[in-house]
């Protein structure tokens, strides 16, 4: 899992309400177990409408989704978050989101953040750009901010055991490995102390 530290850039000015896992990703993509190629189908029923913002050249490859209330309701999928990370969000900023598509966000790399419905308007506001033109949003995770060149700052919060995860770049397997010293020397002392529990080389 890549470290999540600071992230910049457009964002896509979503903001719609309710917006459950089979909007984000539809069923008949969930065939496959690979997160490749997820993007192509992520709020396809959306994208048949002309002018949708997922489609507009000006948001191409926005690693920001700012939503609206519940997101990521309905069913447990996690390909929702696959499909989101293979379109390059990195960040989603909602005032309120699933709990389950809030965890598999996190094991899959991606920040949730809950902001106050007024920050939400004003970064939406941003997003659209001002005369037209969409304009950038600062993420810092260190700080647990987000920024905007007009001298917004809005604080957010975040469990400081997520936080360390996406800061370090830390998967379930990515833990595991963090504690090989620990883990090497529970093993050494085991093999030490019943050595009959190691097994036999085999020759």
């Amino acid at each position: 899992m890549d470290k999540l530290t600071t992230v910049d850039g457009r964002a896509y000015p979503f903001g719609m309400k309710n917006v459950d896992t089979d909007i984000v990703i539809p069923a008949h993509w969930l065939k496959t177990i690979s997160r490749n190629g997820l993007g192509r189908g992520a709020f396809e029923v959306l994208r048949k409408e002309p002018g949708n913002v997922f489609d507009d050249p000006a948001y191409t490859g926005s690693p920001i989704l700012i939503a609206g209330d519940n997101f990521g309701c309905g069913s447990s999928r996690e390909h929702a978050a696959w499909a989101l990370g293979d379109m390059g969000i990195k960040v989603v900023i909602a005032p309120s989101f699933s709990d389950i598509f809030s965890g598999n966000a996190f094991k899959n790399g991606i920040l949730t953040v809950v902001l106050p419905q007024d920050a939400v308007d004003r970064l939406m506001e941003v997003a659209q750009g001002v005369n037209g033109t969409p304009d950038p949003i600062h993420i810092d995770l260190e700080s647990q901010t987000v920024t905007t060149q007009f001298q917004d700052r809005f604080t957010f919060e975040i469990d400081p055991f997520r936080k360390h995860c996406l800061l370090g770049g830390l998967d379930e397997i990515g833990l595991t490995l963090d504690q090989s010293d620990m883990i090497g020397g529970y093993e050494a002392k085991q093999a030490q102390d019943r050595p009959w529990i190691v097994p036999a080389a085999v020759a």
